[in-house]
């Protein structure tokens, strides 16, 4: 597996995914090596049976994050190769997203081993279109990402959709595996020292999790709240995260008049993260895009009732099986009204918050999500070798390699018909 994140070294959700899906691999006996950047810690580890190879930087300087990320896939490659001269045996490449799209590739023609690819989000949808060459230039990257790849993994129906609208791609090379969390290691308790930090005991917190960038909506939480507080002034926000648009929205409460209402936390570790959400009363994520919404899984599996934006991964997670509560993207006025209903009706608050529990205990798990992912390793190999692709004998190695079909491994579709890739 290729990801420019793990932990300890986390940027967003993509991390908590990868990590949970290679253990949850290795769990299942599987050999998962992951390569990733370097994050403070040994450059080779064990991460509960999962291999994990780290990168450091690069002696040349890079003027911006694009040539840092052609660098960090220059060193994945090289390491790659590194551990194929020692030994290692690689039966699958799995690519996270586009930023470890060269090294995967390459390692693809390389080795001649398959490609699957899990795209977390698109550029399109993060953006609301492509509105400068860096923004086309990702897009770009990510179709020819997918296109390499012989399936790809998205983990919501709206991403598929979102496939098949930005780079038409066929729902045959698609596969929808759902993420999940690991709700064994949360450790959620009622911390009232903690508590009285942020709110006096007769107050109620409202909490968000998440990286503060434009798609995940916290400009119309803070909107909600000003709202909010004139109904019901003994409420205060928790933000905890970090992002581009941080001191952006710090300076949006002071203007709104909410600043004493609201704390910016910055980035927490898991063990804050859950002792946060053990003293809030409501978790609201308003996200105006939103691949899935692991940060709502984790909150539901601490117990706490929800608010949603409507759009993407939210939406199948919290269904028409009141387990949370739903609003239109952008729309304040329809998220503080959500809030003051969980806020005034506790015991439908409570109610919706024991099925969330029940529904993420039952359904999102990383074991399932392993199983799932190791029958599309299954079905992609079994093609692989009846193909005219596989891995010649030794004595053979010199022949020209056959053509992938362009139908099966890459698509036959618009765009993805542009070359044959070998």
């Amino acid at each position: 597996m290729l990801s420019w994140e793990y932990p300890p070294y986390v940027v967003g959700g993509l991390a908590a995914h990868v990590q949970g899906l290679a253990r949850a691999l290795a769990a299942r006996g599987h050999k998962v090596t992951v390569l990733s950047q370097d994050g403070g810690v040994p450059r080779e580890h064990e991460d509960q049976g999962v291999h994990v190879v780290r990168v450091g930087a690069t002696p040349v300087r890079s003027p911006d994050f694009l040539g840092y990320v052609h660098q960090l896939n220059h060193l994945m490659l090289a390491k790659s190769l590194e551990l194929v001269q020692q030994g290692r045996r690689f039966d699958i490449v799995h690519a996270h997203d586009w930023i470890v799209a060269f090294a995967a590739s390459g390692l693809k023609q390389a080795l001649r081993r398959p490609l699957i690819a899990t795209m977390h989000a698109t550029e399109f949808g993060r953006n609301n279109g492509l509105h400068n060459d860096e923004q086309r230039h990702i897009s770009d990257i990510e179709w020819w990402l997918i296109y390499e790849a012989w399936r790809v993994v998205v983990c919501s129906f709206a991403m598929q959709s979102e496939l098949a609208h930005v780079f038409q791609v066929p729902p045959d090379k698609v596969r929808v595996i759902p993420n999940g969390i690991d709700v064994s290691g949360m450790q959620v308790r009622r911390d009232m020292e903690l508590r009285r930090r942020y709110a006096a005991d007769d107050e109620e917190i409202v909490i968000f999790v998440g990286r503060l960038v434009w798609e995940k909506g916290v400009d119309t939480l803070l909107y909600a709240l000003r709202q909010l507080v004139t109904v019901r002034p003994k409420v205060k926000l928790i933000v905890a995260g970090r992002g581009p648009i941080k001191e952006e929205m710090e300076g949006l409460a002071g203007r709104l008049g909410i600043a004493g209402h609201v704390h910016f936390v910055g980035h927490v570790d898991a063990e804050t993260r859950d002792l946060l959400y053990g003293i809030a009363d409501v978790a609201a994520f308003p996200s105006r895009y939103e691949p899935f919404g692991i940060v709502a899984l984790e909150a539901m599996a601490a117990g706490l009732p929800v608010v949603v934006g409507d759009v993407g991964g939210l939406k199948e997670i919290v269904g028409a099986d009141e387990v949370g509560l739903r609003i239109a993207p952008s729309s304040p006025g329809a998220l503080s009204a959500a809030l003051l209903t969980l806020l005034d009706d506790r015991r439908r608050a409570q109610a919706m918050a024991r099925r969330a529990k029940e529904k993420v205990q039952r359904v999102f798990t990383w074991s399932s999500v392993a199983a799932r992912t190791e029958q599309v390793y299954a079905e992609v190999l079994r093609e692989y070798e009846r193909s005219g692709w596989a891995v010649p004998p030794a004595s053979d190695l010199r022949r020209e390699p056959a053509a992938m079909p362009a139908g099966r491994y890459g698509s036959d579709k618009g765009r993805h018909n542009a070359y044959v890739t070998r």
